[in-house]
């Protein structure tokens, strides 16, 4: 499946940004060969599998310019590197507990020349910065990703038309894990997207609660 895919669902790309996705590709199969970060099935399928099942935050919300994102647990950088290319004007950081993912994240985003990615090798309890959001593609079940991700939004929003939170991308049946958190929003993807892939597929927004 070809980078086509993107166009049809995203038809505003710009030239350059439909040169990225095409590029990235090539790219992941150049470095999974060499560091394993996708399974060889989904790499066959990447548009489908991990490119455009990223940007399907993206459906969900447009970040603003100047908005600052953080995506935690990249593994290979999905959502983030997909959603950098779209909102070029917003910085996205990429971090993961892995250090030879975090390596494929900078060779690809080097290899796109992306200005607005910072990848880091870390936990995301070790960072001191502050985000506008938090992204991530089901790394953890939402009460324990919560508590990672704690103290890490900024109070202050600058988008007036969504409060700074948590964009998770989750699969399945969702009503026990997300039982808790009364103020959630879970959309379906399969409202989005006509593929079979993405019929149990959907985004989480959590926005977060401060006290004050």
């Amino acid at each position: 499946m070809s980078a086509q895919i993107l166009f049809e669902y995203f038809p505003n790309l710009t030239q350059s940004q439909k040169s990225q996705f095409e590029r990235l590709e090539v790219l992941y199969q150049d470095w999974n060969q060499k560091i394993n970060v996708v399974s060889r099935k989904d790499i066959e399928e990447l548009y489908l599998r991990h490119v455009l099942h990223s940007l399907g935050i993206a459906k969900i919300h447009r970040f603003r310019p100047g908005s600052s994102v953080l995506d935690v647990g990249t593994g290979g950088g999905f959502p983030g590197i997909p959603l950098a290319i779209l909102f070029p004007d917003t910085q996205f950081t990429l971090v993961d507990a892995i250090g030879k993912k975090i390596k494929v994240v900078q060779e690809v985003v080097d290899g796109l020349k992306l200005t607005n990615v910072t990848a880091i090798h870390s936990r995301v309890e070790d960072l001191d910065a502050r985000f506008d959001f938090i992204v991530s593609r089901a790394v953890a079940a939402m009460p324990t990703f919560v508590w990672w991700v704690k103290g890490r939004i900024k109070k202050e929003s600058i988008d007036e038309n969504r409060r700074n939170g948590i964009l998770y991308l989750k699969g399945g049946d969702l009503t026990e894990e997300m039982a808790d958190y009364k103020t959630a929003q879970i959309y379906d993807l399969s409202d989005y997207f006509k593929e079979g892939f993405f019929e149990t597929k959907k985004v989480v927004y959590l926005p977060m609660k401060f006290k004050g």
